[in-house]
């Protein structure tokens, strides 16, 4: 308490109350944060199958760091949890922004946690700021109904500097959310471009969202994305757009007619759907588990699955070969050289390319 002379008796008729003291600086209700535990990898297995979905998070947060220590706890990890992995149905969905794909997954998620007894994984791969290479991570906050859901594990990603706009250990995720007792994956992508590639080659069947009423249907039949599809769907079937996406749906069975049969022997079925009314739904799934059946009875399923992990060990190799070309000292400072002859044009662009790998492999 601090001392007032103006109490002194001298004063005569002149009294100054003490006051109260003042209170700590720290909060004195306020707990002590506990500090997050790090776990060896035989720790995070074992919560993993035990579906720790803290633990699941920290998992695939350590996938997806650049640390070299890191990577090393993520892969044993990953070895560890393989023997408990692949019982999943992979499904890749994809679709131009704004097709709905969120509010779609909301849906479909509800539907196979609460008509089917499944247990769901979203991967969705979320936009990223090009400068910042952030995330926005707003699919999660359109995915309302599962995001509650005890039987739901959702996980954005940053898209920058990925694959294609897919996340670089995306398919790793779905080994450890498999080995956590989901089987149901679903893997969602950015919209209509190149990640579409590097998400058919990690799913079991690639569902394609369309619009109708959005001016020339034949402008959303591209080629490429449609001969990946196993299944097309029509979204916003609702209200006074019900013919219009009717129409759009008999345009793409006919588009679909000019395509070669799938290897897999199925003829991709078009259907036509509200994810905001959830009608059409259980159409939807029907076809999906029906093209499962279908594809394990002929042998197609684990085929796909085989080339696919060929697939994946092929792009490692090429991603870890490009990283160690880039991150030589050597390399990087002759790189500055070549890209300033390139410039002044006392070099092609070709030539200083070979010059550079020569330069690089002389040196192993």
């Amino acid at each position: 308490m601090q001392h007032h002379p103006e109490n002194d008796p001298q004063y005569k008729g002149l009294t100054v109350n003490q006051g109260i003291s003042s209170p700590p600086v720290i909060n004195p209700y306020l707990k002590e944060r506990k500090k997050r535990r790090n776990f060896t990898p035989v720790e995070y297995v074992e919560q993993i199958l035990q579906g720790n979905i803290t633990v699941l998070s920290q998992a695939v947060t350590l996938l997806e760091s650049q640390k070299s220590e890191h990577q090393l706890i993520a892969q044993e990890v990953i070895e560890k949890c393989l023997p408990y992995a692949g019982h999943s149905v992979r499904i890749g969905i994809t679709g131009v922004p704004g097709a709905g794909k969120s509010t779609s997954i909301d849906a479909f998620g509800m539907h196979l946690i609460h008509d089917r007894n499944k247990k769901l994984a979203v991967l969705a791969i979320d936009p990223s700021s090009e400068r910042s290479k952030g995330s926005i991570l707003g699919d999660k906050t359109r995915m309302e109904e599962i995001s509650r859901e005890p039987q739901a594990f959702i996980r954005p990603s940053p898209s920058a500097g990925s694959l294609g706009g897919v996340a670089r250990k995306t398919r790793e995720t779905i080994i450890l959310c498999e080995a956590a007792g989901f089987d149901t994956i679903f893997v969602e992508t950015v919209g209509v471009g190149q990640s579409e590639t590097a998400v058919h080659s990690m799913v079991d069947f690639f569902l394609l969202i369309q619009l109708a009423g959005t001016g020339d249907e034949l402008q959303g039949i591209k080629r490429g994305i449609m001969e990946m599809a196993d299944g097309i769907i029509v979204n916003k079937a609702d209200g006074n757009n019900i013919d219009k996406a009717n129409l759009a749906a008999a345009q793409y069975r006919n588009a679909l007619h000019l395509f070669p049969l799938p290897p897999s022997g199925w003829t991709p079925k078009v259907l036509t759907y509200s994810g905001y009314y959830k009608n059409g739904i259980t159409e939807i799934w029907d076809m999906v588990y029906q093209y499962i059946d279908f594809t394990r009875e002929n042998g197609y399923f684990e085929l796909r699955r085989h080339s696919q992990a060929k697939y994946w060990m092929y792009e490692s190799i090429n991603e870890q070969l490009k990283n160690h070309f880039y991150q030589t000292p050597e390399i990087a400072e002759e790189l500055i050289v070549k890209e300033k002859q390139i410039l002044n044009s006392e070099i092609s662009s070709f030539m200083a390319a070979k010059q550079m790998l020569d330069k690089y492999f002389d040196g192993y």
